[in-house]
């Protein structure tokens, strides 16, 4: 039984499992991310060797998830499901899903006892996809054997397959997909005739054209086994490649993606071959955005990102949610005062370098709004000191109080503030060692920027009087 035969064959058993038809590519679909998954063999080379059980019981699991893109995913994680009660309360004492389904694809015995099994992708406990039920026949009584995930360790031991209850979702709504006797026994009578006859693949090969082209980027990127990818999206304006494209920036390579109408420009740093930390790869790829700045000339903002992908993950562009109001009520008036309106120019400033990644920016303006009205360096220093504790107590939360206490350590708050923050960002002499491109710093900033954008709300509201509230008439 080879891969594309098989692909054909679940394809008929498949066919009017709905009132819709699938599309003409949802098998190949289903296989390609099957073989990326490594459920299939993998390779032009490997299309003429003969599946075994358990992968042709892996590619029945990618019938499962609707989303054909998904059968890889669905059938790793399916297949491992967990009996409840554990294998004496099993199918045929199997220990996992994808061997209960093998023993039916492989033993005439254990399919005439079969009644039905049910697999479902959807959430059964939280943040925890997947579960089965298979029906069966033993010694002449109703039987059913249940399959959880391998993390619902209470489930596992003997006696828990007594209370448990099936239909208890966590799921909301759920899809489940029916496999009927007659299902297998149509399978395993192709299989069978497929391993009796000598027989050739089907088609000319063209499914592994896909998998050919990915493997080739692959490796123009660097790729390897055990890649780890860090990838942070980038806001810029400096020269960048309209392709994907390699890099050395002294002793690393990074891997630089273009933007699209979906993705970001952004930068990708195997953390593996670089032999870097995601903080350490962080600087990295900053330092790597100052040198395009000065060469180009242009802005370039380091984004949020992830790591834990084996191969460069293109950044999705920024769609920020966007609050909006069905009954939107305005009534205010532009303040009176110079010192309130500069006051909310620089909250606006400070909240939009923050959003942009520019913290050092919103440090700085968060503080120069204290000093609109205290413009001497104690008097400063002194409002943090007074106001400190009474801004933590507003909080419901303490979390961002916390981070900021580690880093103040046995340093008073308001000495902290002036010294660590307004001073580190303001001034670039020996004294002032705070370097922008450096991750560690960046997170320092944005924990102290955290305590200081309460600290300057609090500051606008007690000492200028101004209200929060859109419709307050002021």
């Amino acid at each position: 039984m080879f891969a594309k035969n098989l692909e054909t064959i679940l394809a008929r058993l498949s066919s009017r499992n709905d009132m819709s038809y699938p599309s003409d590519t949802d098998g190949i679909e289903r296989f390609e991310s099957l073989r990326r998954y490594r459920q299939l063999p993998q390779g032009r080379e490997n299309r003429t060797r003969a599946l075994t059980d358990r992968e042709i019981a892996s590619a029945v699991l990618g019938l499962i998830p609707p989303n054909p893109n998904w059968a890889g995913h669905s059938a790793l994680i399916l297949g491992d499901l967990r009996p409840v009660g554990g294998t004496n309360a099993s199918f045929e004492r199997t220990a996992t899903l994808l061997d209960a389904i093998t023993s039916l694809i492989a033993s005439q015995r254990a399919r005439q006892s079969l009644v039905r099994l049910q697999v479902s992708g959807a959430e059964r406990f939280t943040n925890s996809s997947g579960s089965a039920t298979l029906f069966f026949e033993l010694d002449g009584q109703a039987a059913r054997a249940c399959f959880v995930s391998k993390m619902a360790i209470s489930l596992s031991v003997p006696g828990a397959e007594r209370g448990f209850d099936p239909d208890r979702l966590h799921s909301r709504m759920s899809r489940e997909v029916s496999f009927s006797r007659s299902f297998f026994d149509d399978l395993a009578r192709s299989i069978e005739i497929a391993r009796s006859f000598r027989t050739i693949p089907e088609g000319d090969g063209s499914e592994y054209d896909l998998e050919e082209a990915r493997e080739a980027r692959y490796r123009k990127l660097g790729v390897q086994p055990g890649s780890n990818f860090l990838n942070v999206g980038v806001d810029n304006q400096v020269l960048w490649p309209s392709e994907e494209t390699v890099v050395r920036f002294g002793q690393y390579t990074l891997v630089i993606m273009p933007k699209t109408k979906d993705y970001a420009p952004s930068v990708h740093v195997d953390l593996t071959a670089n032999r870097l930390s995601e903080i350490e790869a962080s600087t990295i790829i900053n330092r790597f955005l100052s040198i395009m700045t000065w060469c180009t000339d242009g802005h370039a903002i380091a984004q949020d990102g992830w790591s834990g992908g084996p191969v460069p993950g293109a950044v999705s562009l920024r769609d920020l949610a966007f609050v909006t109001s069905l009954h939107w009520i305005f009534d205010r008036k532009i303040p009176n005062q110079v010192e309130i309106r500069r006051a909310l120019a620089l909250y606006r400033e400070a909240r939009n370098a923050e959003q942009n990644f520019m913290v050092s920016y919103a440090v700085l303006n968060y503080f120069k709004i204290i000093e609109l009205k205290y413009d001497e360096r104690n008097a400063v220093k002194n409002w943090f000191r007074d106001n400190f504790e009474l801004v933590k107590a507003q909080q419901a939360s303490g979390e961002r109080f916390a981070r900021f206490a580690s880093l103040c350590g046995a340093e008073k708050p308001h000495e902290y503030i002036y010294r660590a923050c307004r001073i580190a960002v303001a001034h670039a002499n020996k004294h002032s060692l705070s370097d922008p491109d450096e991750a560690h710093e960046l997170h320092r900033l944005h924990a102290a920027a955290d305590v200081l954008h309460l600290c300057a709300r609090h500051f606008i509201k007690s000492e200028f009087g101004v209200s929060d509230v859109m419709y307050s008439g002021n």
